[in-house]
């Protein structure tokens, strides 16, 4: 078996692992869904509820992925990460090794879109990358989310369409709730990128001095991945609110694992930093967008 085929049969059992919730009732727009035969009834989201949803939703997928009925996704997890920690060097070189022979260049390039100074450093709020190894490592860093986020949200309040400003809500709802939660997580086990690693597989320095974290991503910040848990929730996000849709799943988990492929090759992640975050993404976009809407059978 080739390695690729090997790293994706790994890496993709885990978007299984959501369980239903029960959904909530009063909806206020309903939308057909003529493909599936079904109504599906959205609520106009409340303003700031992005923000304020987070603490009771966090909560809420906490307590479910600890739950007896989820302890088998999470031995997948822990399974799956297990087996790519034994093969992550290996991985990481066959990877490097076929995308350099390729003529994939693994440096980041491109051109900043808008720059802007925060806390005194330089952000780039948008990038137009410059080779295709970019491309793809800068769909996981949420400029693309907040994006489609920003275009759903006017669509919807210009066409009173309940369903784009849900969308838009959750979008940004995972994309603050995941980058501060994997942030805590990558703070909590301190793993060294490829890039900066002085031990095969990386050194695992739990809680650093917050200096060091900051200043120091690179020799901290590898497990678990960011870039997938928000790239995975946008995919699952939009799979759930546009279920007729029915390109959106393949083809956005698709781009998922190209990303993976991306940071491996970039020396951002270990493989084995890949299934906590395509979890953590796929398990809490479920979690908070089948609580927007009621599905009736017709």
């Amino acid at each position: 078996m080739k390695l690729k085929h090997l790293l994706l049969a790994l890496l993709f059992p885990i978007t299984g692992l959501a369980q239903d919730m029960d959904l909530p009732s009063t909806p206020e727009t309903t939308m057909p869904d003529s493909v599936n035969r079904v109504l599906i009834e959205y609520k106009k989201p409340k303003l700031f509820s992005f923000l304020t949803d987070i603490p009771k939703d966090v909560a809420g997928f906490t307590k479910q992925s600890f739950s007896k009925k989820n302890l088998p996704n999470l031995a997948i997890v822990a399974g799956t990460t297990g087996i790519l920690l034994v093969a992550d060097q290996f991985i990481t070189n066959s990877i490097q090794h076929s995308c350099s022979k390729k003529g994939i260049h693994a440096s980041e390039n491109f051109t900043p879109f808008i720059s802007v100074k925060i806390a005194g450093k330089k952000t780039n709020l948008g990038k137009i990358p410059l080779n295709i190894n970019t491309a793809f490592y800068n769909l996981g860093q949420g400029s693309a989310t907040m994006l489609i986020a920003g275009g759903l949200f006017v669509w919807g309040e210009i066409k009173h369409n309940n369903r784009a400003l849900q969308t838009a809500k959750q979008l940004t709802q995972a994309f603050i709730a995941l980058g501060l939660g994997t942030q805590i997580m990558k703070y909590s086990t301190g793993r060294e990128n490829p890039s900066d690693a002085t031990a095969r597989g990386g050194k695992w320095q739990p809680f650093p001095s917050w200096s060091n974290f900051q200043n120091n991503k690179p020799r901290y910040d590898a497990y678990p991945s960011g870039h997938l848990a928000t790239l995975v929730s946008t995919v699952t996000i939009l799979a759930q609110n546009y279920p007729e849709k029915k390109w959106i799943a393949p083809v956005g988990y698709s781009i998922a694992g190209l990303c993976g492929l991306a940071m491996i090759n970039n020396g951002v992640h270990w493989s084995s930093d890949f299934p906590l975050g395509i979890a953590l993404g796929y398990g809490f976009g479920k979690f908070i967008s089948r609580k927007s809407h009621f599905i009736l059978v017709q």
